[in-house]
């Protein structure tokens, strides 16, 4: 194995595995993670012409015996994906901080209406939120932390579906966002010739001031372009329309701030 590529995957792997121990997590339970992860990939995206993968395929190039590798690949699949649930909720989220039409005169996001079919905050649903039920979406925006019900009131406390309070509903989070950023530096790497937008602007020597003031404008920087990128990606969004058939894609831009507090400190203590 390339050295340079152990040095790579090492480096990701910190933050990682910061967070398994943070969470108990133990080698050994990494391990039989990793290991499902290895069986699901290799049966997903390493068949022979267009074919899928045998049992026999996938054991030779992971390594994972064939009786482990027919166990792991009959274990039920998740009924429905993490990545499903957020981008409704993100989609109702990011159409009440949008559209006029849910603002007051201030033109902030307006306390909604509930109650009712044909209350304001159904209509917020039925507008953005495809065909999920309203009291579902409500209930879980209420579960997280990012909508508050006051009897036939409903108050957006965020600016943006931000799950704080569900620690389980962070943790997806980060896993969609994580594995959107690790798919594009994938295929940049494996497609030189046709890479996806990766950018990022960094410096290692600001000032602690300096910090505070760039974290209030990349986040009002970034705001105004996802604000501007979602109004031309919600025409094209064919949601409910969308023939059962019909090949579709997922699309979008993801931005992170990159924040590693005094490291010129901790450099210089090596």
């Amino acid at each position: 194995m390339s050295t340079t590529l152990q040095k790579a995957i090492t480096r990701v792997l910190s933050p990682l595995v910061r967070l398994l121990l943070r969470h108990g997590v133990s080698h050994g339970e990494f391990s039989s993670w990793a290991k499902q992860a290895y069986v699901a990939e290799a049966s997903t995206n390493f068949g022979i012409d267009g074919k899928k993968p045998t049992v026999s395929r996938i054991a030779i190039i992971t390594g994972i015996n064939r009786k482990e590798v027919k166990r792991l690949l009959e274990l039920p699949a998740e009924i429905e994906p993490a990545i499903a649930k957020h981008n409704r909720a993100l989609r109702v989220v990011t159409g009440w901080l949008q559209d006029a039409n849910f603002h007051n005169d201030n033109g902030d996001p307006a306390t909604l209406s509930y109650g009712s079919n044909d209350d304001e905050f159904n209509e917020l649903v039925r507008r953005y939120g495809g065909d999920v039920p309203a009291r579902a979406l409500l209930d879980e925006l209420i579960r997280v932390g990012t909508v508050k019900q006051d009897g036939d009131n409903i108050k957006l406390l965020t600016s943006g579906y931000i799950p704080y309070e569900s620690k389980d509903a962070m943790l997806d989070l980060m896993a969609t966002s994580a594995t959107d950023l690790l798919e594009t530096l994938d295929y940049n790497i494996s497609d030189v010739d046709n890479n996806r937008l990766q950018l990022s602007v960094a410096y290692d020597n600001v000032s602690d001031d300096a910090l505070v003031e760039f974290r209030i404008l990349a986040r009002d920087k970034s705001m105004v372009l996802l604000r501007e990128l979602d109004e031309w990606l919600k025409p094209h969004d064919l949601g409910a329309k969308t023939a059962s058939k019909q090949k579709t894609n997922r699309v979008g831009l993801g931005l992170y701030l990159i924040e590693d507090a005094g490291k010129q400190e901790h450099d210089s203590e090596q």
